[in-house]
């Protein structure tokens, strides 16, 4: 593991976690929306992330073969997916243009599968994790500053 390899892991964790609370933003944002291009009401997205799995960009000569097994060298999106296993509500609004005009469902709009509670939940789970990240960065900026200020000694 190189010098910056916590900084570099800390990095992917804000790049995976910024896109996550992107993508939370724009399920709120269409929480209501009844219509989109692919027909029928939006579909709650969310991210899937994995490990990065390709090898290290510097490896240290004097760190045995076995010494970094296990160490992960941080996360990455690999996939926005559409959630269609969630069941889409439906809403009593005979009024309304997306309304069901026949059926047993008549007068039901069918809305998002979009559920708020379980938005904020996950809003507070990404920027938390954004914040521990960021911790990490910052913790080891000064474990390196103070390394600098040893050797300059």
């Amino acid at each position: 593991m190189g010098i910056f390899s916590s900084i570099n892991i800390a990095a992917t964790g804000l790049s995976a976690n910024r896109m996550r609370l992107d993508v939370i933003a724009d399920n709120m944002a269409n929480v209501n929306t009844t219509r989109t291009t692919e027909g029928g009401p939006y579909k709650r997205s969310r991210v899937i992330m994995r490990p990065v799995t390709e090898g290290a960009y510097w490896r240290s000569p004097f760190l045995p073969e076995n010494m970094d097994n296990g160490i992960g060298q941080g996360v990455r999106v690999v996939e926005i997916q559409k959630d269609r296993s969630t069941e889409p509500r439906f809403v009593y609004d005979p009024t309304h243009p997306d309304a069901i005009l026949s059926g047993p469902r008549e007068g039901y709009v069918e809305m998002p599968n979009v559920d708020v509670v379980t938005e904020m939940v996950d809003m507070i789970s990404a920027s938390r994790s954004y914040e521990a990240n960021a911790a990490i960065i910052e913790g080891s900026k000064a474990m390196f500053q103070r390394a600098l200020d040893i050797g300059a000694k």
